[in-house]
């Protein structure tokens, strides 16, 4: 994300406009904590993982009269227009304010990668290499120890995150939540791979299928007997948050900002901006919200294939 603010101050600046960067997301925009941004104070910060900004919940952004109070802020701040980068629920709040009249433009930025308009979005690669590490790290005990392990990734309603990792972490059995597993499934792919010969068995799960660590964890403490084997569980949580951006994400973000700026300057706002097919794209924020991006069933059968 920081990327994304270095590249959109930079290029609003190169347009002779001036910047100002709102600390805490939609929170601080109500509160007003807005300050000037210059070519400086958006330097040395790309290769740092998060937001220089920061950000914060505001569920009371969903009331008109706390998006009233932005738009006063707004105004009060003299600001011609706003670059929102974020996820859904980040993106859900660019398009009330510019069905509201304010001319915005969104960034796609989650580790996620749920939110349409892009096919990769700003955080999913670093994320996605953190896992990577994750499980390499965890291969390496459960050879030793001949166990099966259970690494739980990100990812609430979308497991890209999660089918990414097994692909390229060579998992035995990735469980995400756009397809139901059984614990029973599970258990047999596992005690599958031992069958073959294999010194670890090794499954991906993202946090928000039916069957996440901790619920796969209580079922297999209670089946132990059936099953005839442990699960050693790690959960990655927001650790994969914090991350130095790899090279991939700098340069989206870099692009993605900077296509904010031009989009503006041509005028287009209402939009998102993300990557389609290896080009900055922009799509109507309207088609973009509220909108579940599905993961490529060729993926998912790759993975079985591989597995």
């Amino acid at each position: 994300m920081n990327a994304a603010i270095r590249a959109v101050t930079r290029c609003a600046l190169a347009q002779d406009w001036d910047v100002l960067g709102v600390r805490r997301g939609y929170a601080g925009l109500v509160e007003g904590a807005v300050e000037p941004l210059t070519g400086r104070s958006a330097s040395n910060i790309m290769q740092r993982g998060g937001t220089v900004l920061g950000s914060a919940r505001c569920p009371e952004f969903e009331t008109e009269d706390t998006r009233r109070e932005a738009l006063n802020r707004l105004q009060q701040n003299r600001v011609d227009a706003l670059v929102v980068i974020g996820g859904n629920g980040s993106q859900a709040g660019a398009l009330a304010l510019a069905q509201m009249g304010v001319p915005v433009v969104g960034v796609a930025s989650t580790i996620d990668n749920d939110l349409a308009g892009s096919e990769v979005t700003i955080g999913v690669d670093t994320a996605l290499n953190i896992a990577l590490e994750a499980i390499d790290r965890l291969k390496t005990t459960a050879s030793s120890h001949q166990r099966a392990f259970l690494i739980e990734v990100m990812g609430r309603k979308c497991g890209y995150l999660a089918l990414m990792a097994g692909i390229a972490g060579g998992a035995e059995i990735v469980i995400i939540p756009e397809r139901e597993t059984s614990p029973e499934e599970i258990a047999g792919r596992l005690r599958t791979a031992y069958e073959r010969g294999k010194k670890h068995a090794l499954a991906v799960v993202a946090e928000g299928a039916h069957y996440n660590a901790e619920g796969l964890n209580a079922w297999f403490r209670e089946h132990s007997e059936r099953t005839g084997f442990d699960l050693r569980t790690t959960t990655l949580g927001h650790v994969q948050r914090g991350g130095t951006p790899t090279a991939f994400d700098r340069l989206l973000a870099t692009r993605l900002g900077a296509g904010a700026v031009a989009a503006l300057a041509r005028g287009e706002h209402g939009v998102l901006v993300g990557l389609n097919q290896g080009q900055v794209t922009t799509t109507p924020l309207i088609q973009v919200v509220g909108v579940q991006k599905m993961i490529d069933p060729e993926l998912f059968r790759l993975a079985s294939v591989l597995e």
